[in-house]
């Protein structure tokens, strides 16, 4: 390997969301630091949040994202019921986990077959990979069309859906019209299947890391849109405590804040003002499919947990290439349960519940966007109006950790030849499937060897 430095440039990594830049800098074989620079201009969503009343915040926070809109409906909905006192009755509870369902459903398809798929296989993107392998393609598009039926009917629409709101939604489908998607969906359920059984036999890269896990946990099901959040180290609060455990800081190389449990986070050492990515004590954690996976695979559904198994997948689970595979089983478990939803329905006595008094207070909501854990807060004067908004995407949580993936990945990518190197890098950013404007365009990746 030449001491002389060596800089990969990807002027756009497309297969993601939103912009950025990385930077590796590795001596001696090893990483010396990585930087993921997001210089995607500030949305303003919360500041946009303050004066407006509490019923518009989901139709508001949807318009965050394109691909998980009902993961923002939903977070922000319980947060508002929270606020106001808010109790749904199963059946409504069981409308929004089925609205749920189908996001996960779209989104992970999106992902896997469109996004991801094509780095196992060495292909630049979907188009190239549909050559090769047009039936497998065309399951996935066939498997994010179930989903996206699903939130035509439920949602209104499959983007942005309209028909969810604080306390339910305006109305509520009737038992023949969700029966009219069973075909479809039990026809993506089997699609899945076949899907995972192929992709684990795609070659999967090596990779161990010691992840704090983060996500929600339930008593009786895998968690999505309710539970409380625990973590592989120990922690198990109420969503509400989420800012006493966690803190957002912002780095000078990136406007998106990043997250870090409070406590565990390094502190930087006098005569450095920035805290650099340092793998164990960082305070780092991750979110998203692999979290949920490894701390609740006791709650996937017994026939998803022996798909998965079957697919070489057990707990605990820590190389993130094989996220592709638990996003698998996510789509299949949210089959499942959306059959199971549907098969048992029975429609709710009234479309929503209205709030028993509007008053002043604050409120927390949390819910399993397809990337990982979604946090809500709002605090309301006695009108309803919204006084203070906190918003914290997946992604910004999960920022650090990406950091670390590629110092972890550092030793191989320093042996790799340029273009390998290249390729690899960027097959372990999208292993979580960044949504870095919550866009298309999201890396340009410098790898920077210092002599030896």
């Amino acid at each position: 390997m030449s001491a002389e430095t060596r800089t990969i440039a990807i002027d756009y990594l497309a297969r993601v969301e939103g912009e950025g830049s990385l930077t590796l800098v590795i001596e001696d074989g090893r990483a010396k630091e990585a930087r993921l620079s997001i210089f995607e201009p500030p949305r303003f969503f919360e500041a946009f949040l303050r004066g407006r009343g509490y019923a518009e915040a989901p139709d508001i926070t949807s318009r965050i994202c394109g691909i998980c809109p009902v993961a923002y409906i939903t977070s922000a909905c319980r947060a508002m019921e929270d606020a106001l006192g808010i109790e749904l009755g199963p059946e409504l509870r069981a409308l929004r986990r089925l609205l749920y369902c189908g996001e996960w459903i779209e989104s992970h398809a999106l992902h896997v077959f469109l996004l991801h798929a094509p780095d196992f296989l060495g292909y630049p993107d979907a188009v190239a990979m549909a050559r090769d392998h047009r039936d497998w393609v065309a399951k996935g598009l066939a498997i994010k069309k179930a989903g996206n039926a699903v939130l035509a009917l439920l949602g209104g629409r499959e983007i942005h859906p309209v028909n969810a709101r604080v306390g339910g939604f305006y109305s509520a489908p009737s038992r023949a019209e969700l029966t009219r998607l069973l075909p479809e969906l039990r026809a993506g359920r089997e699609r899945t299947r076949a899907c995972l059984s192929w992709m684990a036999t795609l070659p999967c890269p090596e990779l161990e890391r010691p992840y704090e896990f983060v996500a929600l946990r339930s008593d009786d099901v895998y968690a999505i849109a309710e539970g409380r959040l625990v973590s592989s180290g120990g922690l198990d609060i109420e969503v509400r405590s989420y800012d006493a455990h966690f803190i957002e800081e912002h780095v000078s190389w990136s406007t998106a804040l990043r997250s870090r449990i409070r406590g565990l986070e390094r502190r930087a050492p006098p005569g450095d003002p920035e805290p650099r990515t340092s793998g164990h004590g960082s305070g780092s954690y991750l979110c998203g499919p692999l979290a949920r996976f490894n701390l609740s695979f006791d709650r996937l559904l017994p026939e998803v947990q022996d798909a998965a198994r079957a697919a070489g997948l057990a707990v605990p689970c820590r190389n993130p290439f094989r996220s592709l595979l638990v996003r698998l089983v996510e789509i299949l478990q949210a089959f499942e349960e959306s059959i199971r939803i549907i098969e048992a329905y029975a429609p709710p006595p009234a479309p929503f519940v209205a709030p028993p008094a509007v008053r002043a207070g604050t409120g927390y909501g949390g819910s399993e966007a397809p990337r990982g854990f979604l946090y809500h807060r709002y605090t309301l004067d006695a009108e309803g109006t919204i006084l203070d908004a906190k918003i914290v995407p997946p992604t910004s949580q999960n920022q650090l950790s990406i950091e670390e993936d590629l110092c972890a990945l550092s030793p191989s990518l320093a042996s790799l030849p340029l273009r390998e190197a290249t390729a690899r890098a960027e097959q372990a950013v999208r292993n979580h499937d960044p949504c870095i404007s919550c866009a298309t365009h999201f890396l340009t990746l410098r790898v920077e060897e210092a002599p030896r």
